[in-house]
């Protein structure tokens, strides 16, 4: 199969010592294969083609891309064939050949890796200097954690660990968090309805993944702030304050 044999371009690429340090750390071959799930789980269809995500940006803590030191674009491009193969594979339609992003997240422990996924339209010919992409199916950051046995790392959505509630407060009003993942903005469609004129229509995801929150930013107009500081993702604890538009969002949790 061809995408049996890209996996086998992919370890060979990391064989010797990589290959050794990887089996402690994020391993490349599992990266391509969560890449496919990610693209399998964010498919939208249409009234004649299931169209997936184009661009797939994977966060790595610092001790894991340290690893990936002068492989970068190697890894990257074979990443970028994976994802291709399996689209090919499914029959999805892609607005563009797949991108692989990677970027690095103090936030995550060593063997954890985020991914976050986007569907992008084509860049314009007469598109001015400067002026960014035009994202038309905003996502979120999926975060997969080992297991005990480091060979393969799952995504941690079991239901056996055991959960924090969470609960927003914001304008004297407190919200209990009943799912994993809420959308917060303007629009009425949205999990949690935040009336600020600088809210975005869909501004923000808070995500629960495993027992942690993260808070992801939805391209909005005017960005999140995390504790006073400017972030596109972050990952919050109890009492962490973060803004949307001009409303102040107190995150704090309680033990199920």
């Amino acid at each position: 199969m061809v995408l049996r044999a890209i996996e086998q371009k992919i370890e060979a690429l990391f064989e010797g010592v990589f290959g050794r340090a990887f089996r402690t750390n994020v391993q490349p071959v599992e990266l391509a294969r969560k890449l496919a799930k990610e693209m399998d789980d964010h498919k939208t269809v249409s009234v004649s083609r299931v169209y997936v995500p184009n661009e797939y940006t994977v966060y790595l803590s610092t001790a894991d891309r340290e690893q990936f030191e002068g492989y970068e674009n190697s890894l990257q491009a074979e990443l970028e064939e994976y994802i291709g193969e399996h689209a090919k594979k499914e029959d999805y339609a892609l607005l563009t050949a797949p991108r692989v992003l990677l970027e690095t997240d103090d936030d995550l422990a060593r063997g954890e890796f985020g991914i976050a996924t986007r569907m992008v339209q084509p860049r314009r010919a007469k598109r001015d200097a400067g002026e960014p992409e035009e994202q038309i199916e905003p996502g979120a950051t999926m975060i997969y954690k080992p297991k005990a046995m480091p060979e393969a790392a799952e995504a941690v959505d079991d239901p056996d660990l055991e959960r924090e509630s969470a609960k927003l407060s914001w304008d004297g009003k407190t919200l209990h968090v009943d799912k994993r993942r809420v959308v917060l903005g303007r629009s009425r469609e949205c999990d949690i309805q935040v009336e600020d004129p600088n809210v975005s229509r869909r501004h923000a995801e808070l995500r629960q993944e495993g027992s942690a929150y993260w808070i992801v930013d939805l391209d909005s107009t005017n960005g999140i702030e995390v504790n006073g500081r400017r972030v596109q993702r972050a990952k919050l604890e109890s009492g962490d304050m973060f803004t949307v538009g001009s409303t102040e969002i107190t995150f704090s949790t309680e033990r199920e």
